[in-house]
């Protein structure tokens, strides 16, 4: 099992705690992914968003991509695996920022493609906002653009969204493989039919063991459908280890404490009127971002390390953690999980 994390752009993951300890600031996100290599963990996933959907919108956030390119220089083996979203960027030039950004770090860069869920960002930002089914059509485009681009010399594309003729890509990405890897999550027909024909990962949110197996038995189908090699599997999680599952258990009804006049409540609504997903959410699942919780890596470290094997023993690849305050909680679970 590969461990990764969530870098903290936002000021923190928790909806109804206001000040965690993790300031937005490239000082603390540098601070975090230099330790982060020491002790164990192998990837980190930088969020694109413009705008702060944890602390509400008026606060600040840090940019993705500027973000991941600073990383690249600063740290030394770990994946960095950046978020981008289609109907925010173009394809052709954001192949050829990622590809500097791949260069910089030796190789290290992946994304994680995401189909945009809100509506107010979008229009904040000047950007048109599509229906569900049509910001997955979109990906598909992007998505081609993006590989001919990356792979191909000379590469013409003539679609119902992008149009790119002759383009001039160099350097390509590191030469050690074909591409930067692509990860993407979602739960809807289109999500699910376009990841499994185009990209290399999925990556799933915070959900039980039984649960993520469907999810991966499914996958893995339409994957072999596909004819290409086996797909990666991640999943987000929330942790909270400490010596007794009791003292976890304390933490984890302190941070569940819904204020429905938090900053981020009303991006939640949006979230979920922006999206198709399998399951009905709860009020706890909007306390921590991603169904973090859901994932249950709360508890002591025989409890959570059992979890883990779970998880594994289904074919779950790699696992995307949160937690607060992120350096701190970091240390702990490597030292009393993946180090012992």
């Amino acid at each position: 099992m590969r461990f990764g994390y969530w870098l903290p752009i936002f000021g923190g993951w928790l909806r109804n705690v206001d000040d965690e300890q993790m300031p937005p600031t490239w000082e603390y996100a540098a601070k975090v992914a230099q330790r982060a290599e020491q002790i164990g963990f192998d990837l980190v996933l930088v969020a694109e968003l413009y705008l702060n959907d944890i602390k509400g919108i008026d606060a600040p956030s840090l940019d993705a991509w500027s973000t991941a390119a600073a990383l690249a220089a600063v740290t030394k083996s770990q994946e960095i695996m950046v978020a981008v979203r289609p109907t925010f960027h173009n394809p052709a030039q954001l192949g050829k920022q990622a590809s500097n950004i791949d260069h910089i770090c030796g190789g290290r860069l992946s994304l994680n493609v995401v189909s945009s869920w809100w509506a107010d960002e979008a229009a904040k930002y000047g950007i048109t906002f599509e229906q569900h089914d049509d910001r997955y059509a979109r990906t598909a485009e992007w998505l081609t653009v993006l590989d001919g681009v990356w792979t191909q010399d000379n590469f013409t594309y003539i679609g119902e969204r992008y149009r790119v003729v002759d383009n001039v890509l160099q350097p390509k990405p590191v030469a050690n493989r074909p591409r930067p890897l692509l990860y993407a999550g979602g739960e809807s027909e289109s999500a699910k039919n376009l990841i499994a024909r185009t990209c290399d990962g999925y990556v799933m949110h915070g959900d039980t063991p039984e649960k993520i197996g469907e999810r991966v038995t499914d996958m893995r189908a339409r994957r072999e459908k596909s004819g290409l090699p086996p797909l990666k599997f991640g999943v987000a999680a929330y942790s909270i280890v400490r010596d007794t599952d009791a003292e976890a258990a304390e933490e984890r009804a302190r941070i569940t404490d819904v204020q429905q006049s938090a900053g981020g409540y009303s991006n939640y609504q949006q979230w979920l009127e922006g999206t198709q997903l399998e399951q009905r959410v709860s009020l706890e699942d909007y306390s921590v971002s991603n169904r973090g919780l859901r994932s249950g890596l709360v508890g002591s470290p025989d409890t959570i390390k059992a979890r883990i094997a779970e998880f594994e023993a289904i074919g779950v690849d790699f696992m995307l953690l949160q937690c607060s305050p992120q350096l701190e909680e970091m240390e702990k679970f490597a030292e009393l999980v993946i180090l012992r």
